[in-house]
Formats: C-alpha cells, structure tokens, sequence
C-alpha cells in the first residue's frame, strides 16, 4: 500500500493509494472497452495499493466489481452502434458463463504458478499470429453461414475462454477477440462487440462467486466502478468511430504489455 493512514475500515486504502486506484481504473476501462486487457492495469494496481492483510479474494472480487460495471457501459455503445448475431452471441455467453463459474470454483486450487508459463507461450503465439497476418480481422467477413457450425464454434470459443478469465484472467478480453476473428472471420471492432458482452458475462459468473463468499471491498469497488464505466465509454466510443484498424493497433500494443507482465511473474516464480 503507498504510505499513508487508511481512510476507514469499509475503505481500507490511503488517499494516495485511491488515487492511484480510481486513475488506474479509468484507463483499465479504456482499454477493456477496446480491446479486452484492462485487468493488466487494475488487477496489479490494487495489489500494490491495498494492505498487504487483504486476503486475496477480496482484491479479486473488487476487481469484478469495477470491470463488471466498466464492461457494462462498453457493452451498451457497441450494442447501439454496431450489429450483432444473436446466433453467435447466444452460445457465446452461454459457454462464457458456464466455463467463467467453473474457472472461479477451482481458481482457490489451481496454483496460479502452474498456469503463467502456459498462458506465456499462448500469448507470444497469439501475437506473432496476429503480427504477420496484418490484414487479419480488418475486414468482417464471417466464414460459416451455416447455423450448427456457428452455435458450436461460438459455444466452444466462450467455455474455453470464459474458464480461462475465471481461473486466471488477465487478457481474458483479448482472447475473446482473437479467437472470433480467426476462427469465424469477423473484423476487429465486430469481434471487439461480441467480446464485450461475453466478458460481461464472465464477469458477471466470477462476480457472483465472490459475492456469494462477502468477498468484496463494497465502497473501493463502487468508486472504482464509477472511473471504469467512464474510461469503458469513451474506449467504446473511439472504437467504433476509428474501427477494426485502431482496435488491431490497441490489441497488439495490450498483448505486448501481457507477455511483459506474464514473462515477469514467471521468472520471479523460477528465482523464488
């Protein structure tokens, strides 16, 4: 925690440390609003501006509750300006629910050390795909028209992707993106729409855990959610307007940022 007395008990953080927080949480909901990523912001920002004291549930459920609301308000601009299939999205939500409630039961025993080096090496392939593929998702051209082969694939892309943000989480929106790009063909900013309202879901399905178990800092949540939902709209907002050209630049530039951060958690767990 930066230095300073707490404010209170039900808000167990310095002045400094809100600050840093409700800073941190307006750009995380820029960059989520994007392109997915924002918790590479957040999530590390609370680790070091909350008591060390603060049992881990409580940082993470916090956390939902800031990007849930940030997640909202991104989700509501896109659904206003750009067009989505309900034959895409329902199954999408429906896995990214399913497999977000399973990831956030056994994320108590699942050691996170385990699954970093994974998520590295999925993370450095995901972006070399991305880099040498430049016209990769600039486009939206949807490659099944077929509605089995779309139920399925979207299905399958929100179990995978919705267990991975329940267990794990940083990223989550930038797995989302990817994989509805280059396995059905959408272009960045359409893609960027759906995973929005997917990861709302899984945050949704996380959140719901946490609370369940009280494990939520209610007032830090709340202010930070404020600063997430206003940073969420405006990301929303230059997205659409810029499109599938700007949100690829903002998807490269996020998952540069999450293979430094993953490379970094992996060799402080080999030198422990």
């Amino acid at each position: 925690m930066l230095d300073g007395p707490v404010i209170a008990e039900w808000l167990p953080v310095s002045v400094a440390s809100l600050i840093l927080l409700l800073l941190a949480a307006g750009v995380a909901g820029w960059v989520d609003a994007v392109v997915g990523g924002g918790g590479l912001i957040q999530l590390p920002a609370l680790v070091i501006a909350v008591p060390k004291d603060v049992p881990t549930p409580f940082i993470l459920g916090t956390n939902k509750l800031s990007s849930f609301f940030g997640t909202l308000s991104a989700s509501w601009v896109y659904l206003r300006r750009i067009r989505v299939q309900l034959v895409l999205l329902i199954p999408l939500v429906a896995g990214a629910y399913a497999g977000s409630t399973v990831g956030a039961a056994l994320s108590r025993y699942v050691p996170r050390e385990v699954l970093t080096p994974v998520v590295l090496v999925a993370v450095v392939a995901v972006a070399l795909y991305t880099l040498f593929k430049p016209k990769m998702g600039l486009e939206h051209a949807p490659r099944h028209t077929g509605r089995t082969a779309i139920v399925w694939r979207a299905a399958a892309i929100g179990l995978l992707v919705g267990f991975y943000d329940g267990i794990l989480g940083p990223g989550t929106g930038s797995f989302f993106v990817i994989l509805i790009v280059s396995v059905l063909g959408y272009g960045f900013l359409q893609a960027s729409a759906n995973a929005k309202i997917a990861n709302l879901t899984t945050n949704l399905a996380a959140l719901a855990v946490y609370g369940v178990h009280g494990e939520i800092i209610l007032a830090l949540g709340v202010a930070m959610a404020v600063m997430n939902i206003t940073g969420g709209f405006i990301g929303a907002h230059m997205a659409t307007r810029r499109g599938s050209g700007f949100v690829r630049i903002v998807f490269l530039v996020t998952l540069s940022i999450l293979i430094v951060k993953l490379a970094w958690d992996t060799v402080a767990q080999l030198m422990s």
